[in-house]
Parts: structure tokens; C-alpha cells; sequence
């Protein structure tokens, strides 16, 4: 059984994996886990994109309140045996990033100027992996204090996350000396310590997210250097493997007999197709995996990623 402190056993975790398996709703479950054994966590989203504040169910005063800002914002808190466990979110983008760098090294007016006049998206455009490394190079800024127990990171998906990781290395083989080569050998050093940071890969059972999530593993250890946490396999119909032969079943009284013998034969027959793809993965790539139930839903609730976050906690469904 995978416990959670094999998730927090490194101070950042960076989660990555396929569109649509549920990374953001695990970033949210992870959170919300680590809180509740008292720790202080920060989750960071660096793609912008909404989801984090509802699903981890933080109160929303305006329209705005949905998205996370620049600025650290305090989502939940109270949490935690001793109530000391509290969620914290921000969204970093490279601007901003490069404007609170250049403000803290005294050229603010400069920051500005370079913002207004779109310098920025040439310089990315210029120099590939600039701006992940500006990203990167504040994630790296904020594991250094000591303000958060655990940190975690709502990375990118899963091909851009080689890239995004990839970045610091890249341009410290291109730049040979000056701050982007100091600042790129820093996040080498964060990136490739296991006791400060590791990726934590998402997917779901079916044979391109599995395929992908294989491919991404080896792409990250052999070419980042990076520690894989646990593997979570997301939206996992396990019990419908286990479900009697629906021909075996008695519905000589039901109407709609036809119909719910084809729905449950449909869900038996998936759940075994996911079960071979984890198979599959568990043969591929030896890592520890952690197992959370498809949730019969239209959409998430806080009260979901509350369960999915107990299930974390306790090892996942096994």
C-alpha cells in the first residue's frame, strides 16, 4: 500500500499527465490530503487554467475569486488533527515571474516597460525554454523558504511537461555563464534532488493515456533526472470487474430487462479493459500506483475530492 508520505516525502511535487485524466482534480485531492494530516501546502497552477479553487471548495466572494491570482491567496484552513493544516494557491506565469525578478533586483521601471511592449513573448520566442525556466525558477524560489510544508505544483500535460522540465537543462548547455545559467543550474539542483522535488504522473486506464504515461516516465528519469512518485491511476472501475454475469440474472419483471443487461455487460467488459491496461502499466514501468475510483458524476464536487483526497491518504482502492 502507498502511504502519503510518499507523496510528501519530497517538498515539491510536480503532477503531470494527459489532458483530460483528472490532473488538476488530483493536484486538488493531494492538497487537500497533505492539509489534513496538518501540513502547510501551497498548490500552484502555471497553466492558468480554472477548476483548483472550486474543486478544493474555497469560498468565492466574486467571479474573479475562480481563478487564482499571481499573489498567494489563502483557500482553506482549520484543517488537520491540531487545525494547523491550511491550502494556499497562486498562478504563476512567466511575465510576472520576470517582472518580480527584475523588481527585486531593482528595475522595476524596466520590468514594466518590458510587459507593456510584449518583450516578453519575444524573448520566449527567441530563447525556447525561457520561460519555463522563469517559472521554474520561482517554483525553485518559494521551495527555499520555509513558509509551506508541501508544495504542489498543477504542471502541464504530459508532452509539454518533458519540455517544461527540460527547460533549466537546455539553456544551461546554451548559456554558459550570466544569471539565466546560474538560475538554470538552481533549478537543476531542486529538479534532481529526490528529498525536494518529484513528479507525480496521472492517468487513466485506457491505452493512449497508459502508453503516454510510459513513455513520459522514461523521457523524465532519462532526460530531466528527475524522482517519479507513485503513479495515480485515475477514474478506475474496479468493482465493475467484479460484476456477476448480467445473462445469469433474473429480470423476467423489469421492463427495461434488455437495457440493463446491455448497460452492465458494457461497464463489466470496460472495467476488465481497465484492468489489463493497469496490468500493462504496472509490467512496463515498476513504480508504486495508487489507484482512485471513477466517480459517477457529471462534475466533481469539493465533497468528491474530499473522498478521493481520504482514499490518497489511506493508499488509494487496491
Amino acid at each position: 500500500m502507498v502511504s502519503l508520505q510518499s507523496f510528501t516525502a519530497s517538498r515539491l511535487a510536480i503532477v503531470a499527465g494527459k489532458g483530460g485524466v483528472g490532473k488538476t482534480t488530483v493536484t486538488a485531492a493531494l492538497a487537500r490530503a497533505a492539509a489534513e494530516q496538518g501540513l502547510r501546502v501551497l498548490v500552484i497552477d502555471v497553466d492558468g487554467r480554472p477548476g483548483l479553487v472550486e474543486l478544493l471548495g474555497a469560498p468565492l466572494a466574486t467571479e474573479s475569486d475562480r481563478r487564482l491570482g499571481y499573489g498567494e491567496r489563502l483557500l482553506l484552513s482549520g484543517l488537520g488533527p491540531n487545525g494547523s493544516g491550511s491550502v494556499s494557491g497562486r498562478s504563476l506565469e512567466a511575465a510576472a515571474a520576470l517582472v518580480e525578478y527584475l523588481d527585486s533586483h531593482g528595475m522595476g521601471r524596466l520590468s514594466k516597460r518590458l510587459v507593456s511592449t510584449g518583450v516578453v513573448d519575444v524573448v520566449s520566442t527567441a530563447a525556447p525554454g525561457i520561460d519555463d525556466l522563469l517559472v521554474l525558477g520561482r517554483v525553485k524560489a518559494i521551495e527555499r523558504t520555509d513558509t509551506y510544508d508541501f508544495i504542489v505544483v498543477d504542471g502541464p500535460a504530459a508532452g509539454h511537461a518533458i519540455t517544461f522540465l527540460m527547460a533549466a537543462a537546455g539553456l544551461r548547455d546554451t548559456i554558459s555563464t550570466g544569471p539565466i545559467n546560474s538560475q538554470a543550474n538552481d533549478v537543476l539542483e531542486m529538479l534532481q534532488d529526490p528529498q525536494r522535488c518529484q513528479v507525480v504522473l496521472v492517468t487513466i486506464p485506457e491505452e493512449t493515456p497508459i502508453n503516454e504515461t510510459i513513455e513520459t516516465a522514461f523521457a523524465l528519469e532519462d532526460r530531466v533526472g528527475v524522482q517519479l512518485g507513485p503513479v495515480v491511476v485515475n477514474a478506475y472501475d474496479e468493482t465493475g470487474a467484479a460484476l456477476v454475469d448480467p445473462s445469469s440474472v433474473n429480470l423476467d419483471n423489469e421492463p427495461f430487462a434488455d437495457a440493463l443487461r446491455s448497460a452492465a455487460t458494457f461497464r463489466r467488459d470496460r472495467a476488465r479493459d481497465q484492468t489489463e491496461q493497469v496490468a500493462r502499466l504496472s509490467a512496463a514501468l515498476p513504480l508504486p500506483q495508487v489507484h482512485l475510483p471513477l466517480v459517477f458524476a457529471a462534475g466533481l464536487s469539493p465533497d468528491d475530492v474530499t473522498a478521493l483526497a481520504a482514499l490518497l491518504a489511506t493508499g488509494g482502492v487496491q
